[in-house]
């Protein structure tokens, strides 16, 4: 305790970095009020007909906890950040597939920003998109629940430039963290709407196992070992995030002038799971077509039906078997081991005992196939555990907590944020936040 005490002091004399934690909680705060700011011309008491909607689809729940409620609260910011998520994935892809995307990622700071001036373009492209149909739904749940909801073609055009800018807001709000705050902006406004969501989660679970209340099977016993699990998931998620295997690499000794450069062993750092939480987020969308094609079926065993339940058998082992393959296909098209040995020849780089060139990527490539399947299996595992936490008898937003994107993210970005504030500490000779050795975080700096 008194250690903890010390850190703070510590992190509270360091004057640039108080005044990033500073910076960082204001902007955190104004975004979690906007949240709370309801679209005009709708009426907070028609409401629950979309929070109850929220809660049964688990896709919409997803959403609802990335933006930390107010997707479910009509709010101007119930778009959230996902849609310049989405912009930057496609980006991304586009960077692994198009010659000229790559010849901007290979132009430095300028061509980076070349691609985040498209990858806004793209954004408000989609909340244009998403705007519309989020209205839409909107009025059908508020409707069919005896609410009065009623909109226009000007009515849903005003609104969706609100929510547009809203997301577009939260969009500035997260850069702004990132160049004046703590963490990477984007990624920690992620973490604020998923973190807002578990005290609520938290106590209602706590509620249901009280005696006398529904679901009350197994009282609090069953809520201690309910936080013990949760506790071992996570654990198990920050070992899947930190898992890497150390290549160890010999640089030859260089004598230019009077100085003598490399000759020194370093390690090439290969992640277990390279991918991060991409397969996850390609298998959902994936698992979302048979929810979406069941609602225009009308037959109750049909096959749509079927993999639409997402506590299902079939919906959760195929979402397993799709999380393992575009974890490889993911790792294939972002690990290099070509690029990679090529960089280690132009720097007179080999790794010890394996001849350079195609020797050198055959190893690497060799090595990357092998910790690739206990990482994608345990990202598998991870992604479907809310099911199993479901299974037995856990509530369905406190479930949500026990695995998948939620957890992965809050995992890599907390570790990452904390491995900032550590580098600060030790910049001004201070202890690290840990007693023995260094935080690592994921070296993406962001959460997707």
């Amino acid at each position: 305790m008194m250690r903890f005490i010390q850190t703070i002091k510590n992190i509270w004399t360091i004057e640039e970095l108080r005044k990033r934690l500073l910076i960082t909680f204001m902007l955190v705060f104004v975004y979690r009020l906007g949240c709370y700011v309801v679209l005009p011309g709708i009426h907070p008491d028609d409401l629950d007909a979309l929070a109850n909607f929220t809660s049964g689809s688990g896709l919409m729940q997803l959403l609802d906890m990335f933006s930390g409620g107010a997707f479910s609260q009509a709010s101007i910011f119930a778009l959230g950040i996902m849609p310049y998520i989405t912009a930057s994935i496609v980006i991304q892809l586009l960077g692994m597939v198009l010659p000229s995307f790559q010849k901007m990622q290979r132009e430095g700071e300028s061509g980076r920003q070349k691609l985040n001036q498209y990858t806004r373009y793209l954004t408000v492209l989609i909340l244009l998109l998403q705007g519309p149909a989020y209205l839409v739904n909107l009025q059908y749940q508020v409707n069919a629940a005896g609410g009065a909801a009623t909109m226009g073609f000007w009515t849903i055009a005003y609104l969706t430039v609100i929510l547009a800018a809203g997301s577009m807001f939260i969009m500035w709000l997260g850069e702004r963290i990132t160049d004046r705050g703590i963490g990477n902006g984007i990624s920690f406004i992620i973490l604020v709407g998923i973190i807002a969501r578990l005290p609520q989660a938290l106590y209602f679970e706590f509620v249901s196992r009280l005696p006398g209340s529904t679901g009350s099977e197994g009282g609090l016993v069953m809520f201690i070992v309910e936080l013990v699990l949760l506790f071992a998931v996570t654990v198990g998620a920050v070992l899947l995030v930190q898992g890497t295997r150390k290549v160890p690499v010999q640089y030859a000794k260089r004598i230019v002038g009077n100085k003598q450069y490399g000759g020194a062993r370093q390690y090439i750092p290969l992640k277990v799971n390279a991918a991060g939480v991409m397969p996850i987020i390609f298998a959902q969308a994936i698992m979302f077509i048979p929810i979406t094609l069941a609602g225009f079926g009308s037959h109750e065993n049909s096959i749509f039906v079927k993999f639409s339940d997402i506590n299902g058998l079939a919906y959760n082992i195929t979402y397993f078997i799709l999380i393992v393959a575009f974890t490889y296909f993911y790792t294939a098209i972002t690990v290099r081991p070509a690029q990679m040995a090529e960089d280690m020849k132009r720097n007179n780089g080999f790794i010890p005992g394996i001849k350079p060139g195609k020797k050198t990527v055959e190893y690497l490539d060799s090595i990357m196939s092998r910790i690739t399947l206990p990482g994608s299996l345990f990202l598998g595992i991870v992604a479907v555990m809310p099911a199993f936490a479901r299974l037995f008898g856990v509530s369905q937003n406190f479930a949500q907590f026990f695995g998948g994107t939620s957890l992965l993210i809050l995992v890599g970005v907390v570790l990452d944020t904390l491995q900032q504030i550590e580098s600060h500490l030790m910049m001004h000779h201070y202890d690290g936040l840990m007693k023995d050795g260094k935080i690592k975080g994921r070296t993406t700096g962001s959460a997707y």
